[in-house]
This record gives structure tokens, sequence and C-alpha cells, in this order.
């Protein structure tokens, strides 16, 4: 019996990486008794039936330490998302909520804004400004020149990394210059929708280096809040966190209450101003989804 880790599940067959090598392996049917799906990213043992077509059946799925829906990975290390600087245009709305995702399952993030060769002046700057004071590592990187990947490499190493971001960020060509060859295909704008084309068709682990693996999965032009209860949502965001307790009121919302701490740290600056907006604007959606 080997162990492994499941690199994608494709037709009924999931892929395991092991150190002897690659083997396409069915589930056995007690997972489905269980309601138990293997996901990719999962740590299991393998029984081979056919050795010499490096065949088998993945027979237990060991204890995960996360999992997440969307994409549905597990045992991640850390999130990596990644937007366009331009083309296609980034909609800093749809990041935020990835983050919220992410810091809702407990799972630290990197922002990887790709494209770099086409920022205007400042406006990486702007950027560093708005998510670096939430304490966010923000790498900038150019897929096409080849730039900003070495201080990726070194986030990456020793990591199990899942990769998202809306279509036509550089998902995948990212991955192909991380390993040096065309392991994803990659697709161009469209002119119609503005948009990328989506390339990833289904989610998929790729082995980067001993001990680095890397998630690619479909991107996402809209993506829905966690299930928490919008009391937590200010936890979300780690630049609001540490003022979280210090309000005046212990149920504080951080929104219409005065002598609250997260509005003064808004008015002096420690909380950027683009941030708490978009906190305001989803607490407010979330408490009329809350409704229906």
């Amino acid at each position: 019996m080997l162990e492994g880790r499941i690199l994608k599940g494709v037709g009924g067959f999931y892929y395991v990486h092991t150190d002897e090598g690659i083997y396409q392996c069915r589930a056995k049917g007690l997972f489905r008794k269980k309601s138990l799906k293997p996901l990719a990213g999962d740590i299991c043992r393998i029984e081979l039936t056919h050795t010499d077509d490096v065949e088998g059946n993945v027979v237990e799925i060991l204890p995960r330490k996360n999992h997440l829906v969307r994409p549905p990975v597990a045992n991640i290390d850390q999130a990596l998302v990644i937007f366009a600087m331009h083309s296609p245009e980034p909609v800093w709305g749809l990041l935020d909520r990835y983050l919220i995702m992410m810091e809702s399952a407990g799972i630290p993030s990197v922002i990887c804004i790709n494209k770099d060769d086409l920022a205007l002046s400042d406006e990486a700057a702007e950027i560093e400004r708005i998510y670096g004071s939430g304490g966010y590592r923000i790498v900038f990187t150019s897929a096409k020149e080849q730039t900003g990947l070495d201080e990726l490499k070194e986030l990456l190493n020793d990591r199990v990394t899942s990769v998202a971001g809306p279509s036509g960020a550089g998902k995948s060509s990212i991955i192909n210059a991380l390993t040096g060859n065309n392991t994803m295909e990659t697709g161009d704008l469209s002119p119609k929708l503005g948009r990328g084309r989506q390339t990833t068709r289904h989610t998929e682990l790729v082995f980067l280096w001993e001990r680095t693996f890397i998630f690619d999965s479909p991107g996402f032009s809209a993506i829905e809040l966690p299930d928490i209860d919008e009391g937590e949502l200010a936890g979300c965001f780690p630049e609001m966190r540490k003022h979280i307790g210090q309000c005046f009121y212990g149920d504080c919302t951080h929104i219409h209450e005065p002598e609250c701490a997260v509005k003064e740290a808004v008015a002096s600056g420690d909380i950027t101003s683009e941030r708490y907006d978009s906190y305001t604007g989803i607490y407010k959606e979330m408490q009329e989804r809350r409704k229906y």
C-alpha cells in the first residue's frame, strides 16, 4: 500500500502523486457510503491493482487539516489570489470577498498582481497602501516579462498553495512560468466580453518541486460570501480585527455607533477608507441576505 496526494479527479479517476510515480485510481465504494468525496489535495492510501499500468484504488483518505468548497480542495497551507493589473480590469470587491472567504477558513493569503508591465504610475503603491494595511503580502509579477517570479517561488516553497482569481488574470501563465514548461493551457482575453476566456476546466494540484504543490482552479467572475454571521465579518478584515473589543459598545457593528475604535482607526488612517467601505457594503449585503 502506498501513500500519496491526489492531484486531480477527472471522469471518476483520481490521479495520485506518490514517491514512486503518479497512479490512476478509482475510489472504493466505501467513500460513497460515507458521503465522502475525495478532493484534490487529499492525502490518501492506495492499493495497487496493475503495477505495470500504474493503476490502483484509493482505499483511505487521511484526516484533512482543512478544505474549501470553492475551489474544492483540501490540506492547504496558504492561498494565492491572482488579479491582473489591467486586461482584464480588476474588480477589487471580488478580491475582498475571496480574502474574507480565506480568513473565515483560517487560511493565510498572498495577493499576486500579475501583468505588472501594464501598470500606470503609482498603481502598485496604491495597491500596497490599501492591502498592505491588512498585513497582506503582495507580489507584483509579469508572466510575460518573467519578473517577480523569484519572490513568488520563495513564498510557495515547501507549501501547498491554492490559487484562484478571475479568468484572464494569468493564473495558468504563472504556473507555466514557475514550472518552466506549458503545464497548463492558457487563453487570450475575449475582445467581446473584455475578460479572460476560461482555460482551466477542473481543479488540479500541480507538483512544482520537492514538497511544493500549487492548485490551479477555474477562474471566477463572482463569489459567494462564506456562511458566517455579519457579526463575524469584521474579524475577517485583519486590519479591523486588532481593534475589535476596544469599542464603547460590546456589540458594535462599526457602522453607526459612536465611540467606535474601528471608525477612529479609519479616521486616523490606520484602516484605509477603501477597505472600510468594502466592509460596510458587504455587511449591509449580509443583513439583506439574512432577511430571505
